[in-house]
């Protein structure tokens, strides 16, 4: 993702891309941000230029022409890179220029029209705005003075050019700009520049008591020449003192107010007139920074530099002085921040510096006061004390580029990190010293090895520290020593007690048994020793650095353990009473004396006593604890033997509950496991192997070198391997299962899953808005505390919201209508939806009851109107019959207290009013009496209905003409009320009116008159949604039950609903929440579509744009809705619609503006809660929309709408660190302005980036200029709010920090957040990738979530909060469903496991949230070594676990993930995490946790991380194991001689192992917790069709395919290196992968391993005589096929239009041309199959001896084919001589030779002797021929020896081609290397052949390719598919004609 491929060959490439890139862009329309990096001073005229050029063009002409003037100051030589065809293209403007502008003059000279336009300038922007209190304002006062500032430079200059006097008013007004300028800079958050103080965000107390306890500097000695300005604070009297730059002091200045702000406004302080710093505030601050800095001190003995005063006054000065001092060491130490304990010791001797300037001590040497050794000057601290460290680690990169894969051979940042660890450290003295062996180089690794170590001075390179990360598989044993050593030591135990005796487990104990059992203890010995020989050879790299007692502990574990294995066979010898053969060989040697058995016992029991301690310790944790990080003498002593003294990795121990937990666990599975090993796997080989054992064989088919071996243990090592193979991984399969087990339970007492259909939503609506307040609204103080304990699990009920709480209600319909419109704006669901969803948003005050949104009242009214004409009864069954159904009684209540608003609201004729007043106070009074029914007829109630619907028709449309409409429906409704509902009371009501005249003139009144009906209604928004409301209650029939329609809202409103219900901590207001920032790393990935990506159409004619479209088919319509459009056409009219559709396709992409979208709903979702917060009652009736919607409220900086804003800025930072905006922007990159487009969207999002700069060398001999690099943060110039001109779109630096070199040195993406997170502030820090998406639902469950830092967790404090992750990428074809399926299972069941009850859970990938204070003092949030941490974020996981952190997992919040889609970005991803993996075995973090965490938990850590990968491998290798072994015992005859025995025929235990074996393959572990999480959320149903349905679209495929992926690079990583970043690329594939590629990618990995078991599994089946036919033989090869055919054909499978004829036309003919071209330097490998094939072994270049050695090895299994099949050919005559092998050799060479001779022959004589040549060539081939018929025809040759005789020979040319490769520098030598490429090429094309027939084959049957298409996409998309086909062929005969 970022710079992976390491610095050097990223920047190369970019570097060219930008000069091309410059010259062009200059040329065209000109640019101020296209400025080459060496004139970068003259950017900000150009953008004044820009930016006065539309009011005055000749002020413009001259500030470039003065740009140019200055350009050629700057650079006379034009040196730098571009700066030359810049100068070009600026001077051809200019000239462009001149004569226009010269025109548009106004007054007579350049001088006067400069200064004219300056004062005006002056008067317009700057007096204007003089006193700013908005933020929009200051921005714009801030570019005002800068431009000012600019102008008057120009002027300057001008009136020099032409002699002419500047005014004095003009110089007056400029010295006021230049002051202001100095004060008015662009800032971060805090504007700290004293006219600021109005601001919102300083008015707050806490930020107030901050900056003023920063700005006491009483007493502070300040240098003698130093300037004092206004405001001085501690921070500037550290940066005079220690020489800081300007830039880190003013970060780490807000970095450290807004954290003291924070933490003490939590701590409620009481509100004094005069705000001041809480004591509590500071010291938890304090405490949490100089946590790991007091225990480095304590750890190394030594006194820690933080003294205090004893004066209670300056107390708190002192602790901001060493507070503010570590911030600006950490803040600028660039790189040396991921070495945390380099930092200590920096720091460590600068606050002892501190102490002394401020105690006044005088210095010995001089008597004058104490000075910081590197004080003073700018940058001296970077200089002098970065810069050294720095260039040790940059030189140590350095090196690890010339030895690619050994570690061993440079430092790396752990290496380096850890030479603090000792005390030796201290050597380095300060000032440091130049010539300390810390500093010292190798000269040359090389040269020293091979003169090995005879020189006597070496030179004094400190080499690794500790720790060597070796390349060798014997890591994964070194790390897990104890789990392995248990398994073996089990496995001898259960062979023994299954050989002997009765085979019963109980009958271990007998004494006889029980003897042989007891011999296990020897073999632990044994492993004992060789564990300890491992240590000393794996560290002897490190034996320089090692510290002398570590040394001798290494000694004496070799030397103890050597010793036990002496004395425990020698005492074990006496114990028999009539001894083995081995014992009495031993006794013979000691003397015979009597046997007894209590010596050995004894010995055990001695040997045993270490590990009784370990058990004990491990029961009472506290006291293993307090051991581990004591640091009294004796104790060190006691724990050394245990295990050397490390700094990290000490106490990590968990509490007793948490202990029992994971304990139980493991036992379970243990047992479990041996018990189905013991009897299902053991027992019932031992029967047959004693048979086969017994059976003497005298006739082999082959040349049998060891016609003597006993027992036939070749028989029995073939079968017993498999099954031992399998013993050893199938504990991964137990694992699975009782995760998955364990995971459901778990899930379900956390309540996931309760609310997953709509229905079940619906059903629980009524709780909602009571659970919204419980969770999301913070807790008034007078409300009772919840409950705990086992019933709260149970249940959780939230009561009902009743009426009367309206604030409640409002404050519910403020947060739901958010999540909904939010849903909206993401075009989830339609307009229509929308309305059905909402809830009010102005709360009706005339209701008394709760609104719920529509969707839940949908057709209740149309329902309860029939209810009631029907209903003859009584009142109280009408009334209990809509009572049972809530909503339908809300509905009812609802509508009549509308209708009844409506009415009264729209009458205003006072006769008119008395009426209807009489007319609802009757009804009201029946409805009180119970006896509405008998008294009204209730049948004409629909009428009334019909026409009151009518009426909020007209309403809604509220047409002026439709006045008159309305008084006549006012009229029927009333006639209708009168005459038909309420018959006889009405003659008395109108009488009452009327005095007794007659109807007809009052029916003809009534209504009538102009004021009796107020129509239109006044436009309100309230108004308008009520009536909208209204309507849809009125009208919307059955069809709303299943709204919202799409999947993925339902989904999500689902999650949201149902975590409401989980176990969260309460929310705290906004203001007292903890502060946090988001952290992104970019690197060139996509940031937004443009148009022409997203219609550019594939070879099939598909556009993205199309795609998206097929796949989102109701997420189109929406967006077409939003935009007020009909089709795609109409889009195309306006540039805002366009940038609206790529915006629309970006979201739906994995880009960078889907990322930041999505974590900006965090400060959306903060500003609405600090105004849920805030707001007065009546402010919260009005709610939140009528605040956004109020502009003209938003300026005052008292307003609410202000106050959101501040303390969201106070609370959330994001930053998105794009490492090479800089260079983008400079080369004109798209990107770039997408980026900047961005940050306009979101003002609050600032971009770090690393800036390179050119600065023209100081000496003019020097051809080349030197790179400066800087930290840059940068933000969006927000444009004028108010204006109507067209401003600039431009970015603001606001920090600049200079770095010591180039930031990238390790692996790019650690390095890239590290330069960023300076940058960020608060207390948590979620990192967050570029594929990742938010909710804003879930943005409003933050604060919760980060409430969790405060509480314990078992022990401690979380330092990391895990999140689940829900993948988004699913949807796209079959592969991204599996691989999202996949990783849903691990981030959710997976993951919730290992946090709780494992406690393993690490870090992987990124919506975690930091501890951020703890890991900023403890080494960032990744590591960074090249190669080594590939996989940086699991270390950051392991690193936080040593150093006594706590990482947790929670259910109820959920980020978006997107994974990658294709097959070939699948294997890659997986290709990546298995080298990571690989790394990971090596190095020294997991072999900490392997020794230091107790047994139980160190099989957590094995199974969850690398023995996954160490299972898969196992895998594999018990089906070569197997297939090996049935060779040995089909060729050797053996086979045929034992047939009868059942050990052959039919093993039971046997078929069991491999029964495991193909559980494992077909990806078993992967579906059982997927199975069991998609019916823990979806129900058990769903997941059952499912799984189905995977099986279906042949997810088993898959998962072989990738298990072969994941063991082949692994693999290669442990024995050869070549671990890489792979970039996978984040699109959507939907195009079809060349055959050629498919080759390249997985000829290593799958087609050559797939082609070997072939062969494997063909000889078998050709010579194989053991149960022909039998079930068993086919259930055992059956598995072995399918693998075999799956890597092979997979590939081609999941490729789209994989099986189209075309398209396989075209790759044969591409195929051929890439086997066919030459290789060379500079061709890349995708262009020509000889630079492919070189490329393909780089790895062993740089593999080392032992890799070599190994490669030889395993290429030798390839000529034991030939050995064994040369004697079944027909032709050998039965012969069973060496010889026959001996004449197959000659054969073989006789081939060879020919071969080459042609070669020589083609390369000698082809040209001048062709007729020659030819005639050789026939002769051969003739010969040949002439051969084969004599064979046949004389020695009686069959076909089947033909076959044979390939089967044979093919493996064994393969054999020696992979050694030849292996010593490739020896054939060189000789010169076969040529031959070797000849025969290589040769089987590449066989294997292309083999290949490609059946594809091609199949191409051939037009449905193969239809049935394809269905499986790998989704239907909608096929279908899409197949009409955008035909239409493309349209398109292609279009095209064609037109050309004609």
């Amino acid at each position: 993702m970022t710079s992976r491929g390491g610095p050097s060959q990223q920047n190369s490439q970019l570097q060219r891309r930008i000069t091309r890139t410059q010259t062009l862009g200059n040329l065209g329309e000109f640019d101020s941000e296209v400025v080459p990096s060496s004139l970068e001073e003259i950017a900000p005229i150009l953008r004044v230029a820009n930016e006065v050029e539309p009011s005055n063009p000749r002020v413009a002409y001259l500030c470039r022409f003065y740009a140019f003037e200055k350009a050629h100051r700057l650079d006379p030589t034009s040196s730098g890179r571009g700066v030359r065809q810049f100068k070009t293209a600026l001077l051809q403007r200019l000239e462009r220029e001149n004569d226009p502008t010269l025109m548009g003059r106004v007054k007579k000279s350049d001088a006067r029209e400069m200064q004219s336009f300056y004062q005006h300038y002056y008067k317009k922007y700057i007096q204007a705005l003089q006193n700013a209190a908005d933020k929009a304002d200051r921005a714009q006062l801030t570019k005002a003075y800068q431009t000012a500032n600019v102008l008057f430079e120009v002027l300057k200059a001008v009136n020099q050019t032409q002699s002419v006097e500047v005014d004095r008013e003009i110089l007056e007004t400029h010295d006021k700009v230049a002051e202001k300028t100095e004060i008015y800079v662009p800032y971060n958050i805090l504007p700290l520049d004293p006219d600021s103080s109005n601001q919102a965000i300083m008015k707050y107390p806490e930020i107030q008591a901050a900056v003023q306890a920063l700005r006491n500097t009483r007493g502070l000695p300040w240098p003698k020449d130093y300037k004092k300005k206004k405001d001085e604070d501690i921070l500037d009297w550290l940066q005079a003192m220690f020489g800081f730059q300007k830039d880190n002091v003013a970060n780490q200045r807000e970095h450290l107010i807004l954290l003291l702000a924070n933490v003490h406004i939590r701590q409620f302080p009481k509100p004094d007139q005069q705000p001041k710093l809480d004591e509590r505030a500071l010291d938890e601050v304090m405490k949490k920074i100089f946590k790991n800095y007091k225990k480095w001190c304590k750890y190394l003995d030594r006194k820690s530099s933080l003294w205090l005063p004893t004066i209670q006054q300056e107390v708190q000065q002192r602790k901001l002085l060493y507070m503010g001092l570590y911030l600006l060491i950490w803040g600028e130490a660039a790189n040396l921040r991921f070495m945390p304990e380099c930092l200590c010791y920096i720091y460590h001797h600068m606050a002892f510096e501190l102490y002394g300037m401020l105690a006044g001590n005088v210095s010995p040497m001089t008597g004058e006061n104490v000075k910081p050794a590197y004080g003073g000057e700018e940058e001296a601290f970077l200089k002098k004390v970065v810069t050294p460290i720095y260039e040790v680690i940059a030189q140590e990169a350095e090196r690890s580029k010339i030895a690619k894969s050994k570690h061993s051979q440079w430092r790396n940042y752990d290496d380096l990190n850890e030479y603090f660890w000792s005390v030796d450290c201290f050597r380095l003295g300060w000032p440091m010293r130049a010539d300390a062996d810390f500093f010292c180089k190798l000269v040359n690794p090389l040269q020293d090895e091979k003169n090995g170590e005879t020189r006597p001075k070496r030179d004094r390179w400190v080499g690794k520290v500790d720790f060597v990360e070796i390349r060798s598989f014997w890591h994964i044993f070194r790390s897990f020593n104890r789990m392995w050593s248990f398994f073996i030591l089990c496995l001898q135990a259960m062979i023994i007690v299954a050989w002997n005796g009765t085979g019963q487990p109980s009958s271990a104990f007998k004494s006889k048994e029980f003897n042989k059992v007891l011999s296990i203890f020897i073999t632990a010995a044994i492993m004992k020793l060789g564990q300890a020989i491992l240590d000393v050879i794996l560290s002897w790299k490190a034996r320089r650095s090692m510290s002398f007692h570590v040394k001798l502990r290494y000694i004496l574990k070799a030397v103890c353990a050597a010793a036990w294995v002496v004395i425990l066979p020698v005492t074990y010898a006496y114990t028999w009473e009539n001894p083995p053969g081995f014992a009495q060989t031993i006794r013979s040697w000691f003397g015979n004396g009597s046997s007894s058995s209590s010596l050995f016992i004894l010995a055990v029991v001695i040997y045993m006593s270490p590990n009784m301690l370990a058990i004990l310790l491990f029961l009472f944790p506290f006291i293993r604890r307090f051991l581990e990080s004591s640091n009294y003498k004796i104790v060190m002593l006691m724990m050394w033997w245990s295990q050397p003294r490390l700094y990290v990795g000490r106490g990590m121990h968990e509490s007793t509950f948490s202990l029992f937990k994971y304990t139980l666990f493991w036992v379970l599975l243990i047992i479990t496991k041996l018990a189905f090993s013991f009897y299902i796997e053991i027992k019932p080989l031992v029967g047959p192997t004693k048979a086969i054992m017994e059976v003497h064989i005298s006739s082999y088919q082959w040349h049998e070198f060891f016609p003597q071996a006993k027992n036939n243990i070749g028989v029995v090592i073939a079968l017993w391997a498999p099954v031992i193979l399998v013993y050893f991984m199938d504990t991964q399969i137990w694992y699975a299962i009782f995760s998955t087990l364990f995971g459901g339970i778990y899930g379900a007492f956390r309540r996931l899953g309760e609310i997953r259909t709509l229905g079940m939503l619906r059903s629980r609506f009524q709780s909602l808005p009571g659970a919204f307040n419980a969770c999301l609204i913070p807790v008034e103080k007078t409300e009772p505390t919840k409950r705990k304990g086992l019933k709260a699990t149970f249940s959780r009920k939230f009561e009902m919201i009743p009426s009367s709480k309206e604030k409640e209600a409002a404050r519910f319909a403020q947060l739901w209508n958010k999540i909904i419109t939010s849903f909206r704006e993401e075009d989830l669901i339609s307009n229509r939806e929308m309305d059905l969803l909402l809830v009010p948003y102005w709360a009706d005050r005339d209701l008394e009851l709760m609104q719920w949104p529509p969707f839940l009242l949908a057709s209740k009214i149309p329902i309860a109107v029939d209810m009631a004409k029907d209903s003859k009864g009584k009142d109280s069954e009408l009334k209990k019959r809509i009572k049972s159904d809530d909503y339908m009684y809300s509905a009812v209540c609802e509508c009549y207290a509308s209708f009844r608003n409506i009415v009264n609201f729209l009458v205003h004729g006072k006769r008119e009013k008395e009426v209807i007043e009489y007319i609802f106070s009757e009804v009201d009074k029946h409805i009180e009496e119970d006896d509405l029914l008998s008294e009204y007829k209730l049948n004409a109630l629909p009428n009334l209905y019909e026409l009151f619907v009518r009426l909020v028709k007209y309403l809604l449309d509220n047409k002026p003409e439709d006045r008159d409409q309305i008084v006549i429906l006012f009229q029927d409704m009333l006639e209708v009320v009168t005459r038909d509902i309420m018959e006889d009371h009405v003659s008395n009501l109108l009488d009452s009116i009327h005095g007794g005249s007659g109807h007809e003139g009052i029916q003809y009144q009534l209504f009538a008159s102009a004021g009796a009906i107020k129509f239109p209604a006044p436009e309100s928004e309230a108004w308008k949604e009520k009536i909208k409301r209204l309507y849809l209650l009125l009208t919307v029939k059955e069809s709303a039950m299943d709204v919202p329609s799409n999947l993925e809202a339902r989904r999500r409103i689902s999650f949201f609903s149902n975590s409401l219900f989980m176990d969260m901590p309460s929310a705290p207001k906004v203001r007292n929440m903890l502060s946090f920032s988001v952290l992104t790393p970019y690197y060139t990935e996509e940031v937004l579509f443009s148009l022409p990506e997203l219609e550019e159409p594939n070879e099939d004619g598909v556009s993205i744009l199309f795609y998206l479209q097929k796949i989102f088919p109701d997420e189109w319509n929406n967006f077409l809705e939003r935009l007020d459009c009909f089709s795609e056409e109409e889009l195309r009219g306006s540039d805002e619609s366009e940038e609206q559709l790529r915006h629309w396709a970006s979201y739906r992409g994995q880009t960078l503006t889907r990322t930041v979208r999505g974590m900006m709903y965090y400060r959306k979702a903060l500003e609405l809660q600090a105004f849920l917060d805030m707001a007065k009652h009546d402010d919260l009736m009005e709610g939140y929309k009528a605040i956004e919607l109020n502009e003209d409220q938003m300026k005052g900086e008292r307003s609410l709408w202000t106050q959101c804003q501040a303390v969201a800025d106070m609370k959330f930072t994001y930053v998105v660190s794009c490492q090479l905006y800089g260079i983008q922007k400079r080369s004109g990159d798209p990107r770039a302005q997408d980026i900047l487009r961005l940050m306009i969207t979101y003002p609050s999002l600032r971009v770090a980036y690393i800036d390179e700069v050119e600065e023209p060398s100081k000496d003019r001999t020097k051809k080349v200029n030197d790179k400066v690099y800087y930290s840059t943060l940068v933000k969006a110039a927000l444009p004028k709010s108010n204006s109507s001109e067209p401003g600039q779109n431009l970015d603001q630096i606001i920090y600049r920090i200079k770095l010591p070199g180039p930031a990238i040195l390790g692996e790019g993406k650690p390095e890239n957040q590290n330069h960023a997170i300076i940058f960020t502030r608060g207390e948590g820090l979620q990192t967050i990738d570029m594929n990742q998406d938010n909710y804003m639902e879930e943005a409003l469950k933050m604060r919760n979530l980060l409430q969790e830092f405060l509480k314990r967790h078992d022990l401690r404090h979380p330092s990391i909060l895990g999140l689940r992750e829900h993948i988004f990428t699913g949807s796209v074809s079959s592969l991204a469903w599996f691989m999202s399926n996949q990783e849903t299972s691990f981030v959710t069941i997976g993951q919730r496991l290992l946090a709780n009850p494992l406690k393993v859970r690490f870090h992987y990938g990124h919506p975690d949230v930091f501890d951020r204070l703890f890991h900023l003092t403890r080494g960032g949030v990744s590591k960074a070594s090249k190669i080594i941490n590939l996989s940086e974020d699991i270390f950051a996981g392991f690193n936080s676990t040593l150093r006594e952190g706590n990482v947790t997992h929670h259910e109820y919040i959920q980020v978006g993930k997107g994974r990658d889609v294709g097959l070939n970005q699948i294997s890659l991803f997986e290709a990546k995490i298995a080298n990571g993996n690989g790394e990971q075995t090596l190095s020294r973090d997991l072999y900490r946790l392997g020794h230091r965490f107790d047994f139980f938990r160190m099989l957590s850590c094995y199974f969850t991380t690398i023995g996954f990968y160490i299972s898969t491998l196992i895998t594999v290798l018990t089906v070569y194991v197997f297939l090996y072994g049935r060779l040995y015992l089909v060729l050797s005859g053996i086979e045929t001689g034992l047939s009868a025995q059942p050990g052959i025929r039919d093993n039971k235990s046997l078929e069991i192992a491999l029964a495991s074996q193909s559980f494992v393959q077909i990806g078993f572990l992967m579906a059982l917790p997927m199975v069991m999480e998609i019916g823990l959320e979806n129900g058990f149903r769903t997941a059952l069709s499912e799984f189905i349905l995977m099986q279906l679209q042949l997810a088993p495929v898959f998962f072989t395919f990738s298990l072969g992926t994941k063991t082949h690079y692994y693999g290669r990583t442990l024995l050869h290196g070549g671990a890489k970043y792979r970039a996978t690329g984040r699109g959507f594939v939907v195009f079809h992968a060349k055959f050629a590629d498919n080759y390249r990618l997985y000829s290593r990995s799958h087609f050559v391993k797939g082609l070997e078991l072939m062969i494997l599994l063909l000889v078998y089946q050709i010579f194989g005589q053991a149960y022909r036919g039998a079930l068993a033989y086919i259930l055992i090869t059956v598995p072995m096929w399918f693998m075999v055919g799956t890597w092979l054909f997979a590939p081609f499978l999941f490729n789209p239009s994989g099986f189209e004829w075309q398209k396989i036309v075209d790759d044969w003919t591409d195929w051929n041309k890439w086997i066919g071209n030459r290789g060379g330097i500079g061709v890349p490998p995708e262009k020509s199959w000889e630079s492919w094939w070189e490329e393909e072994q780089d790895h062993l270049r740089h593999s080392g001896k032992r890799g070599i050695i190994a490669e030889i090895l395993l290429a030798l299994r390839f000529f034991i084919y030939q050995y064994g099949l040369v004697y079944h050919l027909h032709i050998a005559k039965e012969s069973k001589s060496v010889l026959v092998y001996g004449i197959s050799w000659l054969v073989i060479f006789l081939i060879l030779f020919v071969m080459k001779t042609i070669s020589v022959g083609r390369r000698k004589f082809s040209a001048n002797f062709q007729l020659v040549f030819r005639l050789i060539k026939g002769l051969i081939f003739v010969t040949f021929i002439a051969i084969l018929v004599i064979l046949i025809a004389l020695a009686h040759m069959t076909p089947k020896d033909i076959l044979v005789c390939i089967l044979a020979f093919m493996p064994t040319g393969w054999g020696l081609l992979l050694i030849a490769q292996a010593c490739k520098p020896v054939v060189h030598k000789f010169g076969f290397w040529g031959s070797v490429r000849i025969l290589a090429r040769g089987y590449e094309i066989l294997m292309g052949l083999l290949l490609f027939t059946p594809v091609a084959f199949l191409a051939w049957f037009p449905f193969v390719s239809e049935f394809q298409t269905r499986m790998l996409f989704n239907q909608a998309f096929s279908r899409g598919l197949q009409i955008s086909r035909i239409l493309g062929g349209h398109r292609k005969d279009k095209s064609s004609r037109n050309k004609e």
